[in-house]
C-alpha cells in the first residue's frame, strides 16, 4: 500500500532511513562482509519505518562505544536511551550471572527476593510513590498506567500532547501524538484529547507558556471525563523542556480537576537529566511514574510503574498480568543499575559534564549560523539546525549530511524532527571521551556548512 505520509511527517521521530544519504552510506561506507550480513537481515526481518534498512552490523558494545564487525568504534550518543551506565557494565554482567545460577524465572502467584529487593530500593528513591508493578517494556508500562487511571478516577478520557511519544503498541499509539505511528492503523482507542506542547523555540504559543497553561486549564474545565494527563516530563527526541512554572501549575490543575498526572520518563530517567528522575527538577510528584529502557542496564528489557499506595485498591483488576511481571533477571538488572548509579556517583558526574556540554554548544552556536537553538539538561541535548535564524526554516538536508559525516568519523546520534541533532551519550562517559565526540561533531558542522 502506498505510504500517505509526507517526508516531513516521516522525520518527526527520526532520520529518513530510505534517503539518498542512507543509500550512499551503504554503498560506500560498509565492507562486503557487512553488506552480506545486512542483506540477510533484510531477508529475514520485517521492514519498518525508522529501523530498516540497517546501516551497519555490530559485534560489541562497551562503555560509551558500539563496535562494528570490522572493528570500527562509534561513540554512541543515541543508545536507544538504555545506556545510562554504559554498555556491558561488568558489575551488571556479574550480577546477572549470579542470578542465572539462582533463579531465572518467577511463576505467577509466586514472588522472589530479588524482585522484592528491587521494589524496596526503587520506592526508597521516589518519596510519595511507594507501590510498583514490573513489566517487560515501556509501552506496557504506559498501558498499565492508563488502566490504573481509569480505575482510580472512574473517568475514561486521556489528555496528551501533540508530537508526544509514549510507545509503539496500538493502545499507546492511540494516546501518543506522532502521526507516523498511526499511519494505516485505522480506528484507534477513542476518547483522547491532544493539546500543543509548551515548546520554546517554534511552538504555536510563541514562547508564551502562560498561553499553554490557559489552554490546559480550558480543556480540563470543559471536559470532566478526562481522568489522565499523560506527558513526557521532558520531551526526549527533540529535547523540549517545559519550565518549573508550567509543571507546578499543571500539577495544581490536575489536582483541581481530579485528573491523574502520568509522567512518562521511560527514556529520560535514571540520571539522564542530572537527577535520578526528571520531575525532581520541577518540584512536583506525579501520580504515576513510568520507567523503562535503561532500567535494565542496557541488557535486560525491564520497565515499571511507580505509584501511590492509596491507589492500591483494585485487587479484582488485572492491571498488568504480564508473564515476566516479577522477573528475577529483570529485577537483578534494575537493582544493580540503581546501585551503579549511586556507587559511581553518576548524578554528580552528569551535572559536571552538563556545564562542559553547555559551554561547548554555546561556542558552536556562536560559530555556526546554522544552529538556531540549543537546549538540554544533564546529558540530553538538542541542537536545532535552521537555514535562517530569522525564518527558522528547518535545515533538514544539512542535518542528515552532518549525521552521516559524523558516522564516518565514529559518532552516532539521532536526528529528530528532521533538523534536531539529539545528543544522548552514556552517563559514564569520561571528560576526554565526551570532548572527542563533540570534536567530531564540530568538524562535521564546519565541513557541511562550508560545502
Amino acid at each position: 500500500m502506498k505510504n500517505k505520509l509526507s517526508k516531513n511527517e516521516l522525520i518527526v521521530e527520526g532520520d529518513i532511513n530510505l534517503s539518498e544519504g542512507r543509500k550512499k552510506w551503504l554503498a560506500e561506507e560498509v565492507d562486503e562482509a557487512t553488506k552480506d550480513l545486512l542483506a540477510k537481515d533484510a531477508q529475514y526481518f520485517l521492514h519498518q519505518a525508522l529501523s530498516t534498512p540497517c546501516m551497519d552490523v555490530l559485534a560489541h558494545a562497551k562503555g560509551p562505544f558500539i563496535t562494528n564487525t570490522s572493528g570500527k568504534n562509534y561513540f554512541d550518543f543515541h543508545g536507544n536511551n538504555v545506556h545510562q551506565i554504559g554498555f556491558s557494565h561488568p558489575k551488571l554482567i556479574e550480577a546477572l550471572k549470579k542470578q542465572l545460577d539462582q533463579l531465572t524465572f518467577s511463576t505467577r502467584r509466586y514472588t522472589n527476593e530479588t524482585a522484592i529487593n528491587f521494589a524496596k530500593k526503587l520506592t526508597s528513591l521516589t518519596p510519595g510513590l511507594d507501590k510498583i508493578l514490573m513489566t517487560p517494556n515501556g509501552s506496557s508500562a504506559v498501558g498499565i498506567a492508563l488502566k490504573l487511571a481509569r480505575a482510580v478516577t472512574g473517568k475514561y478520557k486521556v489528555l496528551s500532547f501533540w508530537d508526544s511519544f509514549h510507545g509503539a503498541s496500538l493502545d499507546v499509539v492511540s494516546v501518543s501524538g506522532e502521526s507516523v505511528f498511526r499511519e494505516q492503523m485505522g480506528p484507534l482507542m477513542p476518547s483522547v484529547e491532544r493539546i500543543p506542547p509548551p515548546i520554546t523555540y517554534r511552538g504555536i504559543y510563541e514562547n508564551n507558556e502562560d498561553k499553554a497553561l490557559e489552554y490546559l486549564e480550558y480543556i480540563l474545565e470543559k471536559d470532566n471525563q478526562i481522568g489522565a494527563f499523560l506527558a513526557e516530563t521532558v520531551r526526549n527526541t527533540d529535547v523540549q523542556i517545559p519550565s518549573k512554572k508550567f509543571w507546578k501549575a499543571a500539577r495544581k490543575l490536575c489536582d483541581k480537576h481530579d485528573v491523574l498526572l502520568i509522567l512518562d520518563e521511560i527514556p529520560i530517567a535514571l540520571g539522564r537529566t542530572g537527577k535520578l528522575f526528571a520531575y525532581e527538577h520541577f518540584d512536583i510528584v506525579p501520580d504515576i511514574l513510568c520507567l523503562g529502557k535503561g532500567l535494565g542496564g542496557g541488557i535486560i528489557p525491564q520497565a515499571a510503574i511507580v505509584t501511590k499506595s492509596e491507589y492500591d485498591r483494585f485487587n479484582h483488576i488485572s492491571l498488568g498480568h504480564y508473564t515476566f511481571e516479577k522477573s528475577p533477571m529483570g529485577a537483578a538488572a534494575a537493582l544493580t543499575t540503581l546501585q551503579i548509579i549511586e556507587e559511581e556517583h553518576l548524578l554528580e558526574h552528569v551535572v559536571y559534564l552538563e556545564g562542559m556540554v553547555q559551554a561547548t554548544l554555546n561556542d558552536f552556536q556562536h560559530k555556526y549560523k546554522i544552529i538556531g537553538d540549543i537546549r538540554g539538561l544533564g546529558l540530553l541535548w538538542g541542537i536545532e539546525l535552521v537555514k535562517d535564524r530569522t525564518t527558522k526554516e528547518k535545515a533538514t538536508a544539512e542535518a542528515e549530511a552532518i549525521m552521516y559525516e559524523c558516522l564516518k568519523n565514529g559518532l552516532s546520534f539521532k536526528v529528530s524532527k528532521g533538523n534536531v541533532l539529539q545528543l544522548c551519550p552514556a552517563l559514564s562517559i569520561t571528560t576526554t571521551q565526551l570532548a572527542e565526540g563533540l570534536a567530531i561533531l564540530e568538524n562535521a558542522l564546519e565541513k557541511i556548512t562550508k560545502s
